[in-house]
């Protein structure tokens, strides 16, 4: 079972800058679709940027366009979501995602039961 790595959550002010890093230790994601998801209490999980395998097509959520960016790093085999002018909306548990299959498409991007491996979690809290 391949465990994902997720790193820097953390609480931080509104109009802050976060950057959350996604590692797989045990296998090698070059060039794999990736995904990063949040969740709040009492609601389901929200995509919130994902790439694509081969094509490296991105996607954001409209809440999050412009502000954040998902930034692919094939020689050190992870992913980093970059936050910027972070809202208390932001709030959540965020989670990484990866397919092992390099032609894993932006559609099956955007979709989390496609997805074979996933992160434990990580705390992002923006106070206002």
């Amino acid at each position: 079972q391949v465990q994902l790595v997720e790193s820097g959550g953390g609480l931080v002010q509104a109009g802050a800058s976060l950057r959350l890093s996604c590692t797989a230790p045990e296998r090698d994601f070059n060039r794999r679709g990736w995904g990063w998801f949040r969740q709040t209490p009492g609601k389901e999980r929200e995509l919130v940027s994902a790439i694509a395998g081969s094509t490296s097509s991105t996607y954001y959520a409209d809440s999050v366009k412009g502000r954040f960016t998902l930034l692919r790093n094939s020689n050190k085999n992870m992913v980093d979501l970059l936050m910027a002018d972070l809202k208390p909306g932001d709030t959540a548990v965020y989670f990484c995602a990866v397919h092992y299959q390099p032609s894993f498409s932006l559609t099956q991007a955007m979709n989390e039961h496609e997805y074979e491996y996933w992160g434990q979690g990580t705390q992002v809290t923006v106070s206002s």
